[in-house]
């Protein structure tokens, strides 16, 4: 099997579960070293309760081809943050990819409910988690980047950039950390490229991620049988279609051609022509426009 990130190394921020355990995957097939951070461990759960620890997400990167090394941190803790960049440095000399994953907030968002409405707290909470944790993260891993040229940091987000900047996302808190996230990446563009690095946002799709599939009451195996309840949920893909992204942004040596910029997993599968596990190409968001947004009857014919 090709190995294109052999050497490389690559710090997933918020691996535990979803986008972030499915990215940290990819790139240990694609033959990196990656360290895997998260709140989730086989020793104590987060505030999540869930299952999925950073330890679980580690051995998948070894089981894949690459070296899953787990280290618990809490980005919100600044001297946590700067000892695990340290470890890195230490262990590795370098660092080639930073993907910024960092969330947490499922539990503390409201759909539709103005700022006034919404639980103060929960709101606050959630910006801290959204966007305090990829500020501190990318304060402390960044100089470790930039020891080497060629460096890509991945800002992940909900939303494209023209999705996000014509619809309202969920509530007030919601949609003010996500497109802040897309705002990130353009800052660390115009700071990362005149040094030799790239910065991009990247969104997935709707994410067949773990807590979706409970949610729906499925797993990945018969994930289709909530399409009775849910049609448009058949446009969803698997947390490594992202992670594939992500791993071909890693490896194209043109890669600063979109530094700054907004992207997707299912405009970048048809840039570098991979596809989701189940040899499909998702189109999510032009389906989202084109289909589910227009009031069509779901049907994915053509967008994936």
């Amino acid at each position: 099997m090709s190995q294109p990130l052999a050497g490389r190394v690559a710090l997933v921020a918020g691996a535990t579960r979803g986008a972030g355990r499915g990215i940290a995957v990819e790139l240990g097939a694609a033959g990196a070293t990656v360290y895997v951070t998260g709140r989730s461990t086989r020793a104590r759960r987060s505030d999540y309760d869930r299952p999925e620890t950073v330890e679980d997400t580690a051995d998948l990167v070894t089981a894949a081809g690459g070296h899953g090394i787990a280290v618990p941190t809490d980005h919100l803790d600044p001297a946590q943050v700067r000892a695990l960049v340290d470890r890195v440095a230490d262990e590795q000399g370098r660092l080639d990819v930073l993907v910024n994953d960092i969330w947490g907030g499922e539990h503390l968002f409201a759909w539709d409910s103005p700022v006034w409405e919404h639980d103060l707290d929960n709101g606050l909470r959630l910006l801290r988690l959204a966007i305090d944790t990829h500020a501190i993260t990318s304060h402390h891993a960044l100089p470790l980047l930039l020891r080497r040229p060629g460096g890509l940091v991945v800002e992940m987000t909900d939303g494209t950039d023209a999705y996000n900047r014509e619809n309202y996302r969920v509530s007030f808190f919601y949609d003010l950390a996500k497109t802040s996230v897309i705002r990130m990446a353009f800052a660390l563009g115009h700071e990362l490229g005149p040094r030799g690095a790239t910065a991009v946002a990247l969104t997935p799709g709707w994410l067949r991620s773990e807590m979706m599939l409970d949610h729906f009451g499925v797993r990945e195996d018969n994930w289709r049988d909530a399409l009775d309840r849910v049609p448009h949920f058949a446009i969803s893909e698997t947390p490594r279609y992202v992670g594939r992204a992500v791993a071909a942004l890693a490896a194209d040596p043109d890669v600063a051609r979109f530094n700054g910029e907004s992207l997707d997993s299912g405009s970048l599968a048809r840039t570098y022509g991979f596809t989701d596990l189940d040899g499909s190409r998702p189109d999510a968001w032009r389906y989202l426009v084109e289909v589910q947004d227009a009031g069509k009857p779901a049907n994915v014919t053509g967008y994936r």
